[in-house]
């Protein structure tokens, strides 16, 4: 058995873009609804590896509140460095809600807690 995160957003072509950028992650196989510009299904990739799929949000799923993080939260780690923790931070935080700003905490030099504007929860660290 797989467990694979997936988060549906509203603007998902949007946060395919935001998310490729934060963690330099690369777009797998995705279905596209081409009229309406969304992702029905779109698998991001580092190394090679499922890193997370974004998928357009129904109209039925109330995602106005930006309360998502109430019941989905994704733990970002080992990014490797510094730079790759603080690139993660500034994409992230672009419209979103910073809980902790970026520095150390008791078992980590560098992490952050913060909501980014699609109202998805991330804990990123090195």
């Amino acid at each position: 058995m797989k467990i694979g995160a997936q988060v549906y957003v509203r603007g998902s072509v949007e946060a395919v873009g935001m998310y490729c950028k934060a963690f330099g992650a690369e777009i797998g196989f995705f279905v596209k609804d081409e009229a309406k510009n969304e992702y029905l299904h779109c698998e991001l990739m580092i190394d090679s590896q499922l890193f997370m799929a974004v998928s357009e949000a129904p109209a039925s799923c109330d995602v106005s509140k930006k309360t998502a993080w109430q019941t989905m939260a994704f733990n970002a780690y080992d990014l490797g460095s510094e730079e790759a923790v603080r690139n993660a931070y500034d994409v992230l935080r672009d419209g979103g809600t910073v809980i902790d700003p970026l520095g150390p905490c008791d078992w980590n030099p560098c992490c952050s807690n913060l909501i980014d504007r699609f109202g998805v929860f991330w804990w990123i660290a090195i």
